[in-house]
């Protein structure tokens, strides 16, 4: 006797073959996260507001009225990439240094969701609803416009990234409002392996890169944060730690000046290309199964 595909089984499948065709292997995409030096310290020089290479692109994550943008669909990606009151950030000269490293067939996409003065808590899912009762005033526009939950819009956006392109990386800024908190680590984990799973991404092919924040020798006000930030390799193997040494900051002493966004964007690349390439690498060489770093 002849069995059949049901309907209901044969329409999935089509359905997966349709959103598995429609990936391009050559637009990788990188979720950022974090907090305000992520989301972008208002005042973009007119300088950075264009052109840029119309190989990098921004999947807008929240609407952008005064640029014509809509939640969810790609554009050029002049800055802000996060949302329209923020500025310039590390994922924009991450993005653009990305684009004039790698071959003119790859294309990049950068999904960018971040809340000032926010602490990492509010990206995962257990603690989320507890630390979002209790936000001060300042931050319920930002949080607001991600729906009430930027981790859940940052998957959102993340799955619908994923059937243009393919994820290559994390990208995470934040620390400064967990400063001297030594779980700090922990709690990142718990957000990564979170995305991983509900993206169903690999971490031995989606590293984590976590940027310092203004560091000691710009008498940075959470500085002493940066020797907890460098522990988050041993918490989690695939994460890697990019310096701000150097890196000029505000008076303020928190938020890098639009000159510092430039260079740890270029770090963030720079940590990342050697990682591509030892990827492609392993790719093309057989060999058995690996597990999951984070399940070690």
């Amino acid at each position: 006797m002849k069995h059949s595909l049901t309907p209901l089984l044969t329409a999935g499948l089509l359905s997966v073959a349709t959103v598995a065709c429609a990936q391009d292997p050559n637009l990788h995409i990188y979720l950022c996260f974090g907090q305000s030096n992520m989301e972008g310290y208002p005042g973009i020089p007119e300088e950075e507001k264009g052109p840029i290479d119309p190989r990098l692109q921004v999947l807008a994550s929240t609407d952008f009225p005064e640029l014509g943008r809509l939640k969810g669909n790609w554009y050029p990606a002049t800055p802000p990439l996060s949302r329209p009151s923020a500025g310039l950030s590390p994922a924009d000269y991450f993005g653009r240094a990305m684009v004039a490293a790698l071959p003119a067939g790859i294309r990049v996409g950068v999904v960018n969701v971040a809340v000032g003065g926010c602490k990492i808590e509010l990206f995962d899912t257990a603690t989320e609803s507890a630390y979002i009762a209790t936000a001060p005033e300042w931050m319920q526009p930002a949080l607001a416009a991600y729906g009430g939950s930027p981790y859940q819009r940052l998957v959102e956006m993340g799955r619908l990234a994923q059937r243009s392109g393919v994820i290559k990386g994390i990208l995470l800024h934040q620390g400064e409002s967990n400063t001297g908190e030594t779980d700090w680590p922990a709690k990142v984990k718990t957000v990564y392996a979170n995305l991983l799973r509900d993206l169903g991404l690999d971490a031995a092919a989606v590293p984590l890169l976590a940027g310092e924040v203004v560091p000691a020798d710009q008498d940075g006000e959470c500085a002493s944060m940066n020797a907890i930030i460098a522990t988050l390799p041993t918490a989690i193997p695939t994460a890697h730690v990019v310096s701000s040494a150097g890196c000029p900051c505000h008076p303020d002493r928190l938020h890098f000046t639009p000159a510092g966004y430039r260079e740890l964007g270029a770090r963030y690349a720079a940590t990342m290309l050697p990682l591509l390439a030892q990827r492609n690498a392993s790719a093309t060489r057989p060999s058995a199964a690996q597990p999951d770093p984070l399940l070690k």
